[in-house]
């Protein structure tokens, strides 16, 4: 475990003179704050006893049956019973590596792939191999060729770890027909999925989209969270799992943490059933696309000859690529300097690949600020870009390892 090389520029990137397209942390302001708070409160007067008590491993059972209800909006239909609820969808991976991974056991991940996922990876010492995405997401191509090389090479693969729906940090959607093509790679060479879905529900234009556990309920495990769609404060999430692996995370529950907050599950549960949480959804993707549009228009208009930049249908994030030579780490100093913050593509890759890009988030600053942040960043790039044509200097590698930043980043 390696700690965070720009943490200590994120603690000047917080200043509010600083407007940071760094940080994932949803919009919690849009929330009926109000309500919430008098739900709570009732929550304590009426079933205290219970909420501020020990619960089960596995989780409210109440709960498990809605995040069933939430699920089947992606087209999943499961059994309560096969949910194990977890602190937020970050430790259900943290238990499922645990329970898969040996040291130098191989995790297959898109690349550039979620920071999280891959501090988890490295502490329980994964070998990431990243597999290429493209506008449509994972490559099944690259998938298969990937799968069959370590196999060649006697290496143990253990699981595809993918987020499939705008995904952290690309923000690209895997399209509907490479779906079917990665479970069947997937499936022939006996490889299981672990579909990570915090951001199904936040898309910008129609229905969700159907998840690959939809279609294959023995060999992808879903895991689900409240953190985007809801508050990331409650640290409610989930996963669904087949019964064995089921099993084997509610012991891996119950040794990391005895019992999650029954308080938390019974706050999430009362607002499913009280609130008009459906509503509240679509009101964070209106507010969501708008501040996509703005960063998209933003770039459009100011941001220098050689950069371009994905354009995601959902989610929170912007993957932008720099122009040749330009190397994001070494950037951010100076950008910070200029009042605004991103954080580095080498965040994302666990073999140091990845500086010539960077993650830029627009979720939680107003659409004022999202302008103001990208004209900044545009100055600061056509600044290194000149300097780079007159002085030639080459990007620095990057260095292999996981080096996350915090939860308000990731």
């Amino acid at each position: 475990m390696v700690a965070s090389e720009i943490r200590a520029l994120f603690a000047v990137a917080s200043r509010p003179e600083v407007v940071s397209l760094a940080g994932g942390m949803p919009y919690v302001t849009a929330l009926p704050l109000d309500l919430i708070g008098e739900l709570i409160a009732d929550l304590v007067a009426r079933r205290g006893s219970t909420a501020l008590q020990y619960g089960s491993g596995q989780g409210d059972p109440h709960l498990r049956e809605q995040m069933c209800e939430v699920m089947r909006l992606e087209g999943i239909e499961a059994d309560p019973s096969d949910v194990v609820v977890t602190v937020g969808s970050q430790q259900a991976l943290d238990l499922l590596t645990r329970i898969f991974i040996d040291p130098g056991d191989v995790v297959l991940a898109e690349g550039p792939s979620y920071v999280g996922a891959l501090g988890t990876f490295a502490a329980y010492q994964a070998d990431v191999v990243h597999v290429a995405m493209d506008d449509d997401g994972l490559n099944p191509a690259a998938l298969a060729e990937a799968i069959e090389t370590l196999a060649r090479q006697g290496r143990r693969i253990k699981f595809l770890y993918t987020v499939p729906n705008f995904q952290n940090p690309a923000g690209v959607t895997l399209s509907m027909a490479r779906r079917r093509e990665v479970l069947d790679v997937c499936h022939r060479a006996g490889v299981l999925v672990i579909e990570d879905n915090p951001y199904g529900l936040l898309g910008f234009d129609g229905d969700p989209l159907r998840a690959l556990r939809a279609d294959d309920a023995d060999g992808v495990i879903y895991l689900g969270s409240f953190s985007k769609t809801l508050a990331p404060g409650f640290r409610v999430g989930w996963a669904l799992a087949p019964h064995a692996v089921r099993d084997k995370l509610v012991l891996a529950m119950e040794s990391a943490v005895l019992s999650h907050s029954s308080f938390a599950q019974l706050a999430v549960g009362q607002y499913l059933a009280t609130q008009p949480w459906r509503e509240q959804i679509k009101s964070f993707r209106e507010l969501y696309r708008e501040r996509r549009d703005t960063m998209l228009s933003a770039l459009e208009q100011l941001m220098p000859a050689g950069c371009s930049w994905t354009r995601p249908a959902g989610g929170f994030f912007v993957w932008m690529t720099l122009p040749e030579g330009l190397d994001s780490k070494a950037i951010l100093p100076r950008a910070v300097a200029e009042r605004v913050a991103f954080v580095p593509g080498t965040g994302f890759y666990a073999d140091g690949q990845g500086a010539g890009h960077m993650r830029l988030s627009y979720c939680y600053p107003e659409p004022e600020r999202i302008r103001e942040g990208v004209r900044r960043l545009a100055g600061v790039i056509e600044q290194e870009t000149l300097l780079h044509e007159t002085f030639g200097t080459g990007t620095t590698p990057g260095r292999a390892g996981v080096h996350t930043p915090g939860p308000d980043l990731a």
